[in-house]
């Protein structure tokens, strides 16, 4: 009941043998003779980009933002490391001077 049944793989009956393809010649009928074909530009290998003055002005607005977003994240990781200076300073000197004083009292 809890063995599972794995299935028996199907032994070949025979060799295989392709189908036989039948090739049967075609004539070509004289007809009105192809046009030329027109010359064709070749594809340059890189796409130009065309700046207009919208996409200009676009590009350097987009550049200032995130200049100005950088910038911000910069100075403020600053501000948070220098707080966080003065206040172990801070702490470090009001420690400093309740050990001392608590020396010159014993």
């Amino acid at each position: 009941m809890f063995r599972p049944k794995l299935p028996t793989m199907p032994q070949p009956t025979g060799t295989a043998i392709p189908p036989a393809v039948v090739v049967e010649p075609t004539a070509i009928a004289p007809g009105t003779p192809a046009p030329p074909p027109a010359p064709v530009a070749p594809a340059p290998s890189r796409p130009v980009v065309q700046l207009t003055p919208g996409t200009a002005l676009a590009l350097v607005g987009g550049g200032t933002a995130v200049v100005l977003v950088v910038g911000a994240v910069l100075v403020s990781m600053l501000l948070t490391v220098a707080v966080t200076a003065v206040s172990v300073a801070v702490c470090a000197i009001v420690l400093r001077s309740l050990l001392a004083s608590d020396a010159t009292r014993r």
